[in-house]
């Protein structure tokens, strides 16, 4: 999709702010450079000017609004209708020293009234709240007396009767306008049609905005289609290879994400379920259990994952076909927001097409069944491509993408074998002119095929020249050579509700031998594409973007690295949990598994190599960086002396020997018999902890707690108890 941007003469005073962004956005973000299209946008807002931003999941929409919030005097509000990002995003903010709250249902009385107070006091810098708070007289009268600065409509596309996703409440916005006029608006969303946009932006009364729009290709989702066979033993071989990673399953029933996640408990995954048909209280606790990383697994209907802003998805995998593109790309783009590598799989099968067509069917308006059709033969045409999948999609939201070869999918990754199919095209051809072009491709090709079956007798098809001329290849092989044929434009399929295949110029070529035919042949591997040949790691400056084809919004570019070193990754992952579970935050507020890895690679020994990581700010730096760095270079002196002594306590033949004389089950015999030799064990026991609370405690109070300090008040505690 290319960028679009509505230009204006500047009035000069972003020039002020140059310096301040990205010294900002360092200080507070950790990142040294703007994704695509952020720093215009940023500076737009910076000018008092409307804005309309249009960027897929990952794509950076958050920092548009809250960067330029804290260069800003007054107070930004953030409109929101989805509860759980309101207090992700709060969380994260607040992990990062700003200082931010949100407005909705789950505030007790005390709670909202102590914002209240913070807001009249100039204490916040960003307010996040649900539309319908907003619209209350008594919300309207707060915000009126404080200094608004901004207004952000995130989900702005909900706003809109023509979105998909339409909500009353949201066009209540309009408003805003007319109380507001000189505080700007910024409405931002990750979907929205051309008709959608016009909607939005005359509807939010802000149609001389600057409008972008930025590129759909998220470059680290790596795409693949598996054929739905054994389906359950191929999801359970791939879990296998990437165990311990995050990741999401989608299915189309609840019966079906019941049966999934049962079986991986069974199997030994850390797997739960998500659906409407659970208790609300109980959706509530697997999706925290799942964000927390307490939970790898989630096995789920496409209800799960509104709101999550999880930055460690590794894998989604959709069990059953999705509806349409727009549902894939969007539950797809819940995966890899932190710009690492993210898996998508889809398990296909006619089957699954037939039974959405069955409920389409059962719509009740024919514009709806037509259009609903239609976009599942969008979706079908995805998962039979021939051609780069990523192309396909892009092509599908009317953007181009230059390269032919993407390297990140399943078709690019294993290239197809070349084959000559004028034959056969002529073949196909010539049975559709027989059958004058009023069937659809099941029934050309039974007649192809030779099928005796009783519609085919009825209509005297079986006397047909082209019936039986097909038997060279069976009935699958020939539905792979229709759709490939469709695909290159030989043959055009005709109506939503009944699908006819049709000739058109270029099969006339092929008919008078003017045109040849390549097609290629697809061969069943059991989950084994080449993978690609490294892994993504972002850095930590982002550098100048391509573009592609039809100057589309540009891409960040990616290096890469191979050296990560995993046992101090997962050392790293220990840590960061105990830091959020002490601060009751998601692991990914502390540090994105992107910070992680680099950490892991690049073994910072000091303050200042510390502050190069991505995603490590000044803030974070002061509230977290001397306990990560004290707990790399233990790792690294512990790696040093165990490659002087290959031989560790454990693997003492003697100390195995006594191990044997003295089994546990004396041991506890003894201390149930004595309470003294108890207490000594379990005041050694949190002796031994000294290291892990030192580090928890000092996460938990300011930069002007030292180490040293805790462990001084601990030893006097340990004491008094001895």
């Amino acid at each position: 999709m290319p960028e679009c941007y509505i230009s204006r003469v500047r009035i000069g005073r972003t020039k002020d702010y140059g310096k301040k962004m990205h010294r900002t956005l360092q200080k507070y973000f950790g990142y040294s450079s703007f994704r695509p299209l952020q720093e215009d946008i940023i500076k737009d807002v910076l000018e008092d000017r409307d804005t309309f931003v249009l960027m897929p999941t990952g794509g950076g929409k958050s920092l548009c609004y809250q960067l330029p919030a804290l260069l800003m005097d007054g107070l930004t509000v953030v409109v929101s209708p989805l509860i759980s990002l309101m207090k992700d995003q709060v969380d994260s903010l607040q992990a990062s020293g700003i200082n931010a709250a949100y407005l909705n249902s789950t505030l007790s009385y005390s709670e909202a009234k102590r914002i209240y107070r913070e807001i009249e006091n100039n204490e916040i810098k960003i307010l996040y709240v649900a539309p319908e708070r907003l619209t209350m007289s008594h919300t309207i009268s707060l915000i009126q007396k404080a200094n608004v600065s901004l207004f952000a409509i995130d989900e702005s596309h909900c706003i809109s009767e023509w979105g998909h996703d339409f909500r009353p409440e949201y066009r209540r916005l309009s408003f805003l306008k007319r109380k507001f006029p000189g505080v700007p608006i910024i409405a931002l969303t990750a979907t929205a049609t051309p008709k959608v946009r016009e909607d939005t932006i005359k509807q939010l009364g802000i149609s001389d905005c600057g409008t972008y729009v930025a590129s759909f290709n998220r470059k680290n989702l790596l795409y693949k289609i598996r054929p739905k066979k054994d389906t359950y033993k191929q999801i359970l071989k791939y879990l296998r290879k990437h165990r311990g990673e995050s990741g999401i399953i989608y299915c189309q029933s609840r019966k079906n994400v019941d049966t999934i996640a049962s079986r991986l408990r069974r199997d030994g995954f850390n797997a739960l379920p998500y659906h409407a048909g659970l208790s609300d209280s109980r959706r509530e606790k697997n999706q925290e259990m799942f964000i927390r990383d307490d939970v790898e697994i989630v096995v789920a209907t496409i209800a799960f994952g509104m709101g999550i802003d999880k930055s460690n998805v590794r894998f989604v995998i959709h069990h059953d076909l999705p509806k349409n593109l727009e549902g894939y790309y969007q539950e797809t783009g819940r995966g890899g927001r932190d710009g690492l590598e993210c898996e998508c799989i889809l398990f296909f099968s006619r089957g699954d097409r037939y039974k959405i067509e069955y409920f389409i069917k059962q719509k009740g308006k024919k514009e709806e069944r037509d259009i609903a059709l239609k976009q599942l033969q969008d979706m079908v045409a995805f998962c039979e491509s021939t051609v780069c999948r990523r192309k396909v999609l892009l092509a599908y939201f009317g953007e181009v993408l230059e390269e032919d070869d993407c390297g990140r999918c399943d078709v690019c990754l294993q290239p197809r074998k070349k084959v000559d199919g004028t034959e056969e095209a002529r073949i196909l051809i010539n049975c559709i002119s027989e059958l004058n072009q009023r069937y659809g491709m099941n029934h050309v090709i039974d007649v192809l095929c030779g099928s005796n079956a009783k519609k085919i007798r009825d209509k005297k098809h079986n006397k047909l020249a082209s019936h039986g001329a097909g038997d060279i290849h069976t009935k699958d092989r020939w539905m792979e050579i229709a759709r490939e044929m469709i695909q290159q434009e030989l043959i055009k399929v005709q109506g939503a509700r009944y699908p006819l295949l049709k000739l058109n110029k270029a099969s006339m070529e092929v008919m008078n031998g003017k045109r040849k035919v390549t097609l290629t042949t697809i061969e069943d591997t059991d989950f084994e594409e080449p993978e690609p040949a490294e892994r993504m790691v972002p850095d930590k400056a982002v550098a100048s973007p391509g573009k592609t084809k039809n100057n589309s919004a540009p891409v960040s570019e990616i290096k890469w690295t191979a050296n990560r070193d995993d046992g101090l990754f997962a050392r790293l992952k220990q840590l960061r949990k105990k830091m959020a579970e002490l601060q009751d935050v998601p692991p990914y507020v502390v540090f994105a598994d992107t910070s992680l890895k680099q950490m892991a690679s690049k073994k910072p020994g000091s303050k200042d190599e510390m502050l190069k990581i991505t995603g490590v700010g000044e803030y974070k730096l002061k509230k977290y960086g001397e306990t990560f760095l004290k707990e790399i270079s233990n790792y690294c002196q512990e790696q040093e002396e165990s490659s002087y002594n290959q031989n560790s306590v454990d693997d003492d033949p003697n100390s195995e020997k006594e191990n044997q004389q003295n089994p546990a089950c004396d041991t506890k015999e003894t201390l149930a018999s004595d309470p003294d030799q108890k207490r000594e064990k379990i005041l050694k026991t949190i002796s031994g902890l000294e290291k892990e609370l030192i580090i928890l405690t000092k996460a938990k109070l300011d930069e002007n707690f030292s180490e040293d300090e805790i462990r001084a008040v601990w030893s006097e505690i340990l004491a008094e108890s001895e």
